[in-house]
């Protein structure tokens, strides 16, 4: 994800899952204002990039901010039951990465995009398929092989 978003550039940006903080911290340095999101508190205070704007919430359900720019490293592993939030996604690693969906759509600007990771491990072309139902133009910038999966880079828009 870092070496497709490293550039972007604007006001507004979100990272959803903000884990380390990594992501959140490079998106600080190229934006007017960044938030980072995470569910689980204890990994938004321990944070190995220490970044400020951090909320502990869903997705984006606690933030009424339009964001330019949106990014998220999906839980997409498909489970029986959630464990793990940082990875399950679910039922074919589709039932939380559409309640991810469910809370960007109403934090996107008019232009806004919405760019996350996804895997071969889950049922991506089922959450493709829910954005554009959602009225988001899809498109895969970006494709990795790894040794058991392949990571999807998806960018959504309005």
């Amino acid at each position: 994800m870092v070496d497709n978003i490293k550039n972007e550039k604007g006001k507004l940006a979100l990272d959803i899952g903000s884990g380390s903080g990594y992501i959140t911290k490079l998106l600080s340095e190229n934006f007017s204002f960044a938030v980072g999101t995470d569910i689980n508190y204890d990994v938004l205070k321990n944070q190995t990039y220490k970044t400020k704007n951090l909320i502990c919430c869903n997705g984006s359900d606690a933030l009424k901010i339009k964001f330019d720019f949106i990014v998220c490293n999906l839980p997409y592993l498909a489970t029986d039951e959630i464990i793990d939030t940082a990875t399950d996604g679910g039922a074919e690693g589709f039932e939380i990465p559409k309640k991810i969906f469910d809370s960007v759509i109403n934090n996107m600007a008019d232009g806004g995009r919405f760019v996350f990771v996804t895997s071969s491990l889950s049922n991506y072309e089922k959450l493709i398929d829910h954005a554009q139902k959602l009225g988001l133009k899809t498109r895969i910038i970006a494709q990795k092989k790894l040794f058991f999966e392949e990571l999807i880079l998806v960018e959504t828009g309005l």
